[in-house]
């Protein structure tokens, strides 16, 4: 196991953590997951544990793009990586001290302070859960407890189907879009008419979010990403320069009959 300190979590959180004792007498755990994500997540057969979490401070440095090209910004490409993997990180350790199989529910945001432009708060968020199945190894290749952002019903589904949660997954890219020359901007004035610089842009930014994000799932090991969110966001850079940043749950199978619960219909009684 390692050690939270050595990770950067605080001496606070340790205290915390230290108070829970979750099924024991007099224990506590702490949960943001709804009354329906809770209960899902106890029929799928995990008890939680604590609410986990990891935050780190960063000051995102300053790369200029050339005002005619496309390029990616690969200085603000890794700052934005490095910063959310030492929130993940810490998360990860908190729940490690809990001696969590995983953690479910993860939100993982980025929150520029008012400490400055270029400062922001990277912070990861979830529940640590323990499963009471001790035959099945929940934790991933690298004995780090998994990490989902699927909501409790979705986890539910997906370990009812024969699956397991592998590891959040991400990919990111700071992308500068290059500016339109003035003669060609006149030239289009009034007319409907694809950019192509700009459709290339765009196009080439997400391609290389995804590639990472496929990258990290390899490396876990996983069978695929289920829940892939591809966002773009803009932060405090401008109109032109923007990140791309995509996040999914790497899965890997549990057995290899895969039973799909049959859909039910439900009749609401409100109306």
């Amino acid at each position: 196991m390692t050690d939270p300190a050595d990770q950067g979590v605080p001496a606070d959180a340790m205290a915390r953590l230290a108070e829970l004792r979750p099924g024991e007498p007099g224990g506590l755990f702490t949960s943001d997951l709804s009354v329906n994500e809770f209960l899902l997540v106890r029929e799928a057969g995990f008890r939680p544990l604590g609410l986990v979490l990891g935050s780190s401070v960063y000051h995102v440095g300053v790369q200029l793009g050339r005002w005619g090209k496309n390029m990616e910004l690969e200085q603000l490409t890794n700052a934005l990586y490095h910063a959310r993997e030492l929130a993940m990180t810490r998360m990860e350790a908190e729940a490690d001290q809990l001696g969590a199989d995983g953690i479910v529910g993860v939100r993982l945001r980025v929150e520029f302070r008012e400490f400055g432009s270029d400062i922001a708060e990277f912070v990861a968020i979830g529940t640590a859960v323990k499963a009471e199945d001790k035959t099945t190894t929940w934790r991933n290749n690298r004995n780090q407890p998994f990490t989902s952002n699927l909501s409790g019903q979705d986890f539910w589904t997906l370990v009812q189907a024969g699956y397991a949660p592998v590891g959040m997954v991400m990919g990111t890219c700071v992308y500068h879009v290059a500016h339109r020359r003035m003669a060609a901007v006149l030239r289009s004035a009034g007319q409907n008419a694809e950019i192509p610089e700009f459709t290339q842009a765009l196009y080439d930014a997400r391609e290389l979010a995804m590639a990472r994000i496929q990258a990290e799932g390899r490396r876990l090991r996983a069978e695929g990403i289920v829940g892939v969110v591809l966002d773009q966001l803009h932060h405090r850079w401008g109109g032109h320069t923007m990140e791309f940043f995509a996040i999914g749950t790497a899965v890997r199978p549990l057995r290899d009959d895969h039973t799909i619960a049959k859909p039910q219909l439900v009749l609401g009684l409100d109306r």
